[in-house]
């Protein structure tokens, strides 16, 4: 039995659940979501609260993952998610027409990527550097923003790159502030 899987979700006020054969269907104030139920697992609606069960044949992991993505989905359609990226470094900035996200990242061209379904995109700040992830779907939302990240992940010595918000990067000293020394290294005589 998994223990995350054994708890109750509580249906949030606002939020509509329909259950139709092997898909939960989910309304709320920011928009609609469809989850397939995986097999070798039932779910049943009760008092406003929904119940995860594993048949005979079911898997642990299945039953708890099922339940966290029914509690996602239910915090997606009332809330919402987001993830904010900060894009750090000389001339680097961040464009959006709607369609897609534009970004200029000291290569010699601007890199673009298609705006997903679901996603929607804020871009703010004095240079444009603040990017803005947001959606129903925890996991779009979360791969849409690793996607942009990975464009040009931080650079340990000036910190230029994109990052999370609050993300702490493990900054180096450069070859100037780790004083080589005299006498260490190629080149160095012995007496």
């Amino acid at each position: 039995m998994s223990k995350i899987g054994n708890k109750p979700v509580k249906i949030r006020e606002g939020v509509k659940v329909n259950i139709n054969a092997r898909t939960i269907n989910f309304e709320g104030k920011q928009g609609k979501l469809n989850l397939q139920i995986y097999d070798g697992i039932s779910v049943e609606i009760k008092d406003q609260m929904i119940y995860v069960r594993k048949e005979p044949d079911g898997d642990n992991a299945m039953h708890g993952t099922m339940r966290a993505k029914i509690n996602n989905a239910i915090i997606g359609v009332s809330e919402g998610f987001k993830k904010v990226l900060e894009v750090q470094g000389v001339g680097f900035r961040a464009q959006s027409d709607g369609k897609k996200i534009t970004l200029q990242l000291g290569f010699s061209h601007p890199l673009s990527l298609d705006i997903e379904k679901g996603i929607k995109l804020n871009i703010e700040g004095k240079d444009q550097n603040i990017i803005t992830v947001s959606g129903v779907d925890r996991e779009i939302v979360g791969n849409f923003a690793d996607k942009i990240k990975k464009l040009k992940l931080p650079e340990p010595y000036k910190g230029s790159g994109i990052k999370y918000q609050n993300e702490r990067i493990l900054r180096k000293a450069g070859k100037a502030q780790a004083g080589t020394g005299s006498g260490v290294g190629a080149g160095a005589s012995k007496k």
